[in-house]
């Protein structure tokens, strides 16, 4: 059988453009190829040949530059064309949010003809009711509390919330807008996807029921997501509670708020409450917020909470919830005392739960958790033959830029002869308090749970110049290093602009940068990423002695 004169292949361990470069040289070099088109950002290479060149040719020349290549088929053209006859897709995706978007972006590049079914509103959690709007009352209530308390003498305190319904219309519009223009635009641009609306519900292998529409592929995505789900406390569901959901479509700030629950929703929201103007108390039944972090972390980070005027109740059990006239009454047991709490608002922030129930996926052998969770395969394939799933539904790592890539994942591994398994190395992730709270590779907690020796380095920001001239000095950075080595393992970086300095040791850690690598490397001075050189340094100096222009 004569070899296909355009051969497609996905390439990994491609890490920036000069590797493409590289790439698309040695393949060009070799006898028959007329052509080689290489792209870094999409882990791709096409061939263009006399017909003469085996895929293996290919695939070797890519290992000789240290790149792994594996042969990709497109769909079949037939395919295509009979969808757009009878209604069979060459891929079905159920859900319209991160993950789903990811696939239908990645199976359109493929060529594939993609339906969509979305049952609500178009663009899953992120950008209706998870990230854009919780940053967007988040970054409003910093503006509220820095200007009304000035870290410089002679600067007055001026600012206040003029008006909560107006900042809450701001933040829809902002929601609504970023909606169109980031999904329903992008759908109505993106070649070979239609969106069906409707609830979608699986009737057997193959097929798909939205309304009175069968669609039928050989190949499907579940990317529904997750929605909050309230512990069952006693009283709950007669008190009346608020979801993380309810809290940020609210109208009218409440002039009190109880937060149950401890890890990063409850806590962004309890921090922007509280500095908006309510009056707000934490209450977790751990012994710690943010309980998988380390106890230096979370002390800190309650510290400062507290200081800030929020309530936090730690190692707290809720007996039972009730109403009291316009008020929620939450009463807890702590150390052996009973406490009773009385708020206007009750937010539980304590779960979330997948939403896959009446999609009929039990009748196809796709196999759930007990909370509703796809238990999936490391290439994404669910239990059920080609079914795949991607993002929150499949749990953690829940974050909207995991759910994209696996969403572009899933797509490949449906569509092509790649069975690429998920990676999560050096994976950041940020908690956005005020310090904010980002992470990537082992803390002390988890090394110590999986028997990994380690150096600690851990540097205050009061020794960082930067947050020294910004007034600021709230936070350190603490870095993991193999001990024995000058591998990293892990970072912990507590600080106002956290989330943007994490990603240097998240590149350190995904390429084996040293970190004397890091110590050495230039950074501009007065600048937060100065925290990581410093960091880095400490773990051989006393960098209270060394000159801030002479580090």
């Amino acid at each position: 059988m004569p070899t296909p004169p355009e051969l497609s292949f996905i390439v990994e361990g491609m890490t920036c453009d000069h590797c493409a470069t590289t790439l698309r040289g040695a393949l060009e070099a070799l006898p028959g190829v007329r052509q080689a088109d290489v792209s870094y950002a999409e882990r791709r290479a096409t061939v263009q040949s006399d017909g003469t060149v085996p895929p293996d040719t290919i695939v070797a020349a890519a290992a000789a530059k240290g790149y792994t290549a594996t042969r990709r088929e497109a769909p079949p053209e037939h395919g295509r064309r009979r969808a757009a006859r009878d209604g069979a897709f060459d891929l079905v995706i159920v859900g319209s949010g991160g993950a789903a978007f990811g696939a239908a972006l990645r199976a359109s590049e493929l060529g594939a003809r993609v339906a969509m079914v979305e049952r609500a509103t178009l663009g899953g959690t992120c950008v209706n009711i998870g990230c854009v709007p919780s940053k967007t009352l988040i970054r409003a209530a910093e503006a509220v509390h820095r200007a009304n308390h000035p870290r410089f003498a002679g600067v007055a305190a001026t600012g206040r919330l003029a008006d909560f319904r107006a900042l809450m219309a701001e933040k829809q519009d902002l929601v609504e807008g970023l909606r169109t223009a980031k999904y329903a635009d992008v759908l109505a641009s993106t070649p070979g996807v239609e969106l069906v609306r409707g609830s979608a519900r699986f009737a057997g292998p193959g097929r798909v029921v939205v309304g009175e529409r069968e669609l039928r592929s050989e190949r499907f995505v579940v990317a529904t997501g997750m929605r909050p789900h309230a512990a069952d406390f006693p009283g709950l569901a007669e008190a009346g509670a608020l979801t993380s959901t309810e809290a940020l479509a609210l109208d009218t700030l409440p002039r009190s708020m109880i937060v149950l629950g401890g890890r990063f929703i409850a806590l962004e929201l309890a921090q922007a409450f509280a500095r908006l103007g309510t009056k707000v108390t934490v209450v977790q039944r751990s012994a710690h917020l943010l309980p998988t972090e380390d106890d230096d972390v979370t002390e800190e980070l309650e510290r400062l909470l507290v200081a800030e005027g929020v309530g936090v109740l730690t190692s707290s059990r809720v007996i039972r919830v009730l109403r009291e006239g316009a008020e929620r009454v939450v009463e807890v047991e702590r150390h052996g005392e009973r406490i009773r709490l009385a708020a206007e608002q009750l937010l539980v922030a304590t779960g979330r739960r997948a939403n896959t129930e009446d999609l009929g996926l039990e009748s196809i052998g796709a196999r759930l958790r007990a909370d509703g969770t796809l238990v999936v395969a490391e290439t994404l394939e669910t239990t059920a033959l080609g079914v795949f799933a991607a993002g929150d539904v499949i749990g953690d790592p829940a974050f909207v830029y995991t759910a994209a890539y696996e969403g572009r994942l899933a797509a490949e591994n449906a569509l092509t002869t790649s069975k690429q398994p998920r990676d999560y190395t050096a994976l950041p992730a940020v908690v956005f308090t005020d310090p904010q709270l980002a992470t990537v590779g082992l803390n002390e907690t988890q090394a110590r749970a999986l028997a990994v020796e380690v150096d600690v380095a851990k540097l205050p920001f009061a020794h960082v110049p930067r947050a020294l001239a910004a007034r600021d000095t709230r936070g350190f950075v603490k870095l993991l290093r193999a001990r024995g080595t000058d591998r990293l393992v892990g970072a912990v970086i507590l600080a106002p602009e956290a989330g943007d300095l994490i990603m240097e040791p998240a590149l350190a850690l995904r390429h084996g940068i040293p970190v004397s690598a890091l110590a050495r490397a230039f950074h501009p001075y007065l600048t937060g990423s100065e925290a990581i050189k410093l960091a880095a340094q400490a773990f051989d100096k006393d960098v209270a002695r060394l000159s801030c222009c002479a580090a």
